[in-house]
């Protein structure tokens, strides 16, 4: 398959650090988890579409998951350039993300795992999700020990 060029809207660069901040982790999204969230929703949504057609009748209930897993398939196979290169960093002072995202460690008030991605809510109640990562919990636990260890 050809590669896709990247859809720039969202930008690229993470802001530069400030004086004094230090990195402390950075994880890139995971092609394994990527390929598998979309491996599952196909399957989901398969089984989903097979058993509403079977419901309302339809002689041929099998479309529902062909259609599916086609429709999962291009879905993936569109969207891995731009997923596949968003990373995350976690700095001293900072959580930044693809597009600009960035919070402040002490603005953090949740950090969660959430069906193996990780949803991080601030106070203003911004709310993002890490999609893609190859440890999810892990992250959050990260995530959470620079939190505590944060001082303003």
């Amino acid at each position: 398959m050809p590669e896709l060029p990247r859809d720039r809207v969202m930008g690229e660069a993470m802001s530069p650090l400030r004086e004094g901040e230090a990195i402390l982790a950075e994880w890139p999204a995971d092609k394994e988890r990527y390929w598998r969230s979309h491996a599952i929703m196909a399957v989901l949504g398969g089984a989903l579409g097979g058993v509403v057609l079977l419901a309302i009748g339809n002689p041929t209930p099998w479309v529902g998951p062909v259609a599916a897993v086609l429709a999962m398939g291009v879905r993936a196979w569109y969207l891995a350039s731009e997923a596949l290169a968003g990373r995350w960093r976690l700095t001293t002072q900072r959580l930044q993300g693809p597009g600009g995202r960035q919070v402040s460690l002490g603005q953090i008030t949740t950090v969660r795992p959430f069906f193996g991605d990780v949803q991080v809510i601030s106070q203003a109640g911004d709310k993002h999700l890490m999609k893609y990562l190859a440890d999810g919990a892990g992250v959050a636990a990260a995530i959470q020990s620079a939190k505590a260890g944060f001082n303003p």
